[in-house]
């Protein structure tokens, strides 16, 4: 089957790259889908395949792909969702769509996973198991769809699940790795600071929210500093500080908005705990009453190390000429909520080089001139191919 499938994706390759362009021209933000969605459902039209829709909480699409022979399930996921980028790439298929872009590589995901899926289909009576194929919504956007999806019982039979992400980081033909927690974990805070306004020139007659503000603003960049083990690694953004007024009028009240991010389990309680002591202690310390939301969204991502070493053997083993190197990646500060999956199944999500060729500066991804060597797609299309031929064959004959 693996032969067959590989020559399958050969043929295919023009096909994956039509697709992502077509995908990158019609890009639509997250739980905004509708009309992506729709070009994924109509893709498996007229295939033997069960193809589920309206999935988790926006666009989801689960398809089921079961094979001759019994074994085990494997799921594929790939995100669909574009971001509220004004595109500066000067190419053909251009976004159409003002102000979104497929900034992120969601574009090819999609394209290598639907050609890999109907490749798939194609060869099931040969396939040990079960494979599901995850389109997901809303990867960009918390709370996100992978979450949803898992709560509507969708990994319930799942026993490994994959993933795959473009970055700009090796050219195409390099397939990276990390394993263990690999993505940072990430929080969204809110602080609404109560205080008393009053004129400028009679501050012993008022409660000065900004300043009891700005000590928060100093105080929550020690618990990095004095909190979080420096094995850890751990961030606290104040992205938004409004405190605007009159030059000489105190302001009553103010709001802070904030981004964490966090590498495991034990910083992101940590830096829960420390952001929740501190305004504790503004409110005593500057007789103001504060309110504050704090919502964890996406977990650390943590990459299963049994199932992460099977991949790299197993695309170190192969010989083919699209697969260059299998090297390990470093951890990343980004969150990803791939994460979700993770936690209810044993899984790994790998990377696909995709810097443009004769490019040595490459834009990451999320900057609006992203771009990526379209090589990559078919990279990603068969580093995927062999894990999936291989781990299904553990419980079956050699293909």
């Amino acid at each position: 089957m693996k032969e067959q499938l590989m020559k399958m994706l050969v043929e295919r390759e023009r096909e994956m790259i039509e697709i992502r362009r077509y995908l990158h021209e019609h890009p639509e933000l997250s739980f905004q889908e509708e009309e992506t969605a729709a070009y994924i459902a109509d893709f498996y039209k007229g295939k033997d395949v069960d193809v589920v829709t309206n999935v988790g909480n926006g666009y989801g699409i689960v398809v089921t792909i079961k094979g001759g022979k019994p074994g085990k399930t494997v799921a594929l996921r790939a995100d669909f969702d574009a971001l509220p980028i004004k595109e500066e790439l000067d190419v053909p298929f251009k976004s159409k769509n003002e102000g979104v872009m497929h900034a992120c590589g969601h574009d090819a995901h999609t394209a290598y996973l639907l050609v890999l899926a109907d490749c798939l289909i194609q060869l099931k009576d040969e396939i040990h198991g079960t494979v599901k194929i995850i389109h997901q919504h809303a990867e960009e956007v918390p709370p996100g769809g992978a979450k949803s999806i898992v709560e509507e019982g969708y990994l319930d039979d799942v026993d490994a699940i994959f993933g795959i992400h473009v970055l700009p980081m090796a050219p195409a033909g390099t397939v990276g790795y990390h394993s263990g927690y690999s993505f940072n974990g990430r929080a969204y805070f809110k602080l609404k600071l109560q205080a008393s306004g009053g004129h400028g020139s009679s501050p012993h007659k008022a409660n000065d929210a900004i300043v009891a503000g700005a000590y928060f603003v100093t105080a929550v960049q020690t618990i990095v500093s004095r909190r979080v083990n420096p094995l850890n690694a751990g961030v606290v953004t104040i992205g938004s500080f409004d405190g605007k007024g009159s030059f000489n009028v105190i302001k009553d009240s103010i709001e802070i908005e904030g981004d964490i991010r966090y590498s495991n389990n034990e910083t992101k309680e940590v830096i829960n705990k420390e952001i929740h002591r501190i305004v504790k202690g503004i409110e005593v310390q500057f007789g103001v009453t504060c309110e504050l939301t704090y919502e964890p969204d996406y977990p650390p991502l943590y990459n299963d190390p049994e199932l992460t070493s099977f991949v790299a053997d197993t695309l170190k083993q192969v010989e083919d000429q699209d697969i260059k190197e299998v090297a390990e990646f470093p951890k990343m500060a980004p969150s990803d909520d791939f994460a979700y999956y993770l936690e209810m199944v044993p899984g790994t999500y790998f990377y696909i080089g995709c810097t443009p060729k004769g490019v040595t500066e490459p834009y990451f991804n999320h900057h609006p001139k992203f771009d990526i060597d379209e090589d990559a797609i078919l990279v990603a299309a068969k580093a995927v191919g062999y894990v999936v031929s291989r781990y299904l064959n553990n419980e079956g004959e050699e293909s």
